[in-house]
């Protein structure tokens, strides 16, 4: 496994806080915000995050060695120069650079260093909490005595993927340190009503530690405590600051719309600076005098820094797509031999070879464990052959795909399991927020290889709403994913084979309906991604399909055979897409069908038919309008009778074909 291949020089194991240093690091965060501020108002930027009344955290990264890790929360300006992370960096991310951390593509305060194990910042607050507790997995399993500090607002608290996380990390005894960082507000709306642990009892005081955030010996006592807990292997602590944010929200609020002036007043009067200077000055390690000489030092060094930010190079509209993929895969035979065989046999085959060639492979889903083996048998006796390897998960899918995208960040593969297609609805926050983003969001920096297959389909009675879904449109809309749909047990194991291989994040949907279906595999080749078939050849009529609707383009093929001849594709893949296959097919028919198991509105045959027509060298060939064969706007019901009324026919592909041919 590649893991953090960078030494950090900034942090040491060895602990030591000066106060009168980290002082003037306070000192330089808050003149760093106020300077961002005035900038924004003289038009030079356009979105500040502030992290004023936050500083006295970042005492924190003073406890943290070079192979520990941090996720944290855009009001950790303090932090990341703690832990190693110039003044100058965090100036190129504010005018959004091309040599900033995001090279220009996220908003300031949204950090990220590979090289200092600080994980990007996603928008959506508490988005890195379950990818935290998996790379902390990823520690536990290297047998690291190692942590993660994973910061968030109080606001955050009543997302559920909270919750997930601090469960998964209780479970399995993480070294996880969450921190809470509760200034009692989100935007406007005061969070004391909201906030869990204003409740009691939500969250097991065992592992609760309530510190008053603002005071630095305070923070640095109970923050190291818990990170030599962690260490000991004690497991996770849920450490809740009391502090407070002196700003606004962001660059887009005015707090005093909505706090009273005697709020803020009583704010400012308990600043953490203050309170860290009055201290060092009352035990006389610090004069007033001295005091002003570092502000004009700070002044001038955060001066600097802006000035020499303000002029560096702007990204430009050619890098736009620099960083959307990884390394082209290089497809490889799959570990599968010709013979009569099912798409679940082929897949197992597949995974047991993966386990075996790369002890970085792990597998997590529900009910993957022998001796179930999975509820299609798909990672039967995998478990008792890789038991280090192969994990049960709980019925939570965030937590499936979050912990996914932290143990791919940490350096292992993820092979992970969605029990069904139609279950990945509580994932998806991790789907948009951090799998498919994180490579271009981070200009490559960091990345999430990883394979999340899943079962997909109808034509299989009795699934009802919740266990019938095709709904590839969902995923192919998303920006950063590979997305297949074999509909062979050579084409499962090829592409399962290449996904494996590949620097990308990749999803697998195998249509049960046709998975245990036996098939004779005459031959044995690699599979790319966006490489279609031609399954039969024809040369009136060109009719696209993939998965189940295979089986309806072939039957109707056959009772058309006397009236047309009908040439199938199978596009194995629809993300990439092999649209080239498509035209060179059209090239000599001139007639196209698609016909898509999904629902009509915005389906993926929409999108290629679209490709087609909207290539004047391409829409030449037709000699009709092209037409899609579509399950229609409406869910699939447990009575069969609602299922086949719901899915394309064999009838309704006729009558299609028939139409291109009038």
């Amino acid at each position: 496994m590649a893991k953090r291949e960078e030494a950090m020089s900034v942090v040491s194991a060895t602990h030591s806080l000066n106060k009168l240093d980290y002082l003037r690091l306070m000192m330089l965060s808050r003149e760093g915000d106020r300077r961002e501020g005035i900038l924004l108002r003289q038009s030079k930027g356009w979105f500040q995050v502030s992290g004023m009344g936050h500083e006295a955290i970042g005492c924190l990264a003073t406890h943290l060695g070079q192979d520990d890790w941090l996720y944290p929360y855009y009001r950790d300006r303090a932090l990341m120069l703690a832990r190693g992370l110039t003044n100058y960096e965090l100036a190129l991310a504010y005018f959004a650079k091309k040599a900033s951390s995001s090279a220009g593509r996220q908003m300031p305060g949204h950090y990220s260093s590979r090289k200092h194990n600080v994980m990007s910042v996603c928008t959506p607050t508490g988005g890195g909490l379950i990818p935290a507790a998996g790379t902390a997995w990823g520690m536990q399993m290297d047998g690291k005595d190692s942590v993660v500090l994973a910061t968030v607002g109080d606001a955050a608290m009543r997302q559920g993927e909270f919750y997930e996380a601090w469960s998964f990390a209780v479970q399995e005894k993480l070294p996880l340190i969450l921190a809470i960082e509760d200034n009692k507000y989100g935007i406007s709306t005061p969070t004391e009503h909201f906030m869990p642990l204003n409740f009691g009892g939500v969250i097991s005081q065992e592992r609760l530690v309530k510190v008053d955030g603002r005071y630095v010996g305070e923070v640095d006592r109970v923050g190291g405590e818990a990170i030599a807990k962690a260490r000991a292997g004690d497991g996770p602590t849920l450490i809740w600051f009391d502090i407070d944010r002196l700003s606004s929200h962001t660059s887009s609020d005015d707090h005093r719309v909505y706090r009273p002036q005697a709020e803020i007043d009583a704010m400012v009067a308990r600043d953490p600076i203050t309170l860290l200077r009055d201290e060092l000055i009352a035990e006389g390690k610090l004069t007033t005098a001295e005091f002003e000489a570092m502000q004009s030092r700070v002044n001038a060094e955060v001066d600097d820094d802006y000035i020499r930010a303000e002029k560096e190079a702007d990204p430009q509209a050619s890098d736009l797509f620099v960083n959307c993929w990884g390394a082209p895969d290089k497809p490889e035979r799959p570990p599968v031999e010709t013979g009569a065989q099912t798409m679940v046999e082929a897949i197992n085959k597949t995974l047991h070879k993966a386990l075996a060639d790369d002890p970085a492979v792990i597998m997590f889903g529900e009910d993957i464990e022998d001796p179930k083996g999975g509820v299609f048998g798909l990672t039967k006796s995998l478990t008792d052959s890789f038991p280090k390897q192969v994990f049960n998960s709980p019925l939570a899918e965030a937590t499936i795909l979050g912990v996914a995208v932290g143990l791919s960040a940490y350096g292992y593969k993820p092979l992970f399991e969605i029990q069904f297609v139609d279950f990945l609805a509580p994932g998806w926050n991790q789907l948009l927020t951090n799998i498919s983003t994180l490579r271009w969001r981070t200009g490559g920096e960091w990345t999430t290889p990883m394979v999340v297959y899943t079962p997909y389909g109808a034509y299989l009675p009795g699934g009802s709403l919740w266990h019938s879904q095709a709904n590839e449109a969902f995923l192919a809309h998303v920006p950063g994913i590979k997305v297949a749909i074999p509909s062979t047990p050579a084409d499962a194991a090829g592409l399962f084979w290449t996904a494996v291989h590949s620097e990308d994040p990749c999803f697998i949907l195998v249509p049960k309906h046709i998975f245990r279906k036996r098939m004779d595999v005459t031959e044995v080749e690699p599979v790319p991604f966006g490489s279609a078939k031609v399954v039969r050849e024809g040369s009136d009529v060109t009719v696209v399909a993939w998965a189940n609707t295979l089986e309806v383009a072939q039957a109707a093929a056959d009772q058309l055979a006397g009236e047309a001849s009908v040439e199938i594709i199978d596009l194995r893949s629809i993300v990439p897409c092999d649209y080239a296959t498509v035209a060179k097919s059209l090239e000599k028919t001139g007639r196209l069908v698609v016909v898509q198991e999904d629902t009509k509105t915005c389906g993926f045959a929409h999108t290629l038919v679209s490709e087609v027509v909207g290539k004047p060298e391409w829409f030449s060939y037709l000699y009709s309008a092209p037409q899609v064969v579509s399950r229609d706007d409406v869910h699939i019901g447990y009575n069969p009778v609602y299922e086949y009324a719901a899915l394309p026919s064999i009838e309704s592909t006729i009558a299609a074909i028939r139409l291109t041919l009038a």
